[in-house]
């Protein structure tokens, strides 16, 4: 069984030859050039597909009718 993401956990990756930290929480995904604080994050529901369009966009469509 899988374990439940109660905190955030941090990873450093490489790309490009740059060194990045990738933050998964409960909230969502965060990736940082290391040493810096901020970063572009992203919630966990605008990454989920909901019938071929993302739950957020999904969401908004729906508000609009």
């Amino acid at each position: 069984m899988p374990t439940k993401l109660l905190k955030p956990l941090k990873r450093e990756i490489i790309i490009k030859e740059q060194p990045y930290i990738v933050t998964l929480s409960p909230e969502g995904l965060k990736i940082t050039a290391k040493g810096k604080r901020k970063g572009q994050e992203m919630a966990w529901d605008a990454l989920v597909v909901v019938d071929g369009a993302p739950a957020a966009e999904s969401d908004a469509s729906a508000e609009q009718e």
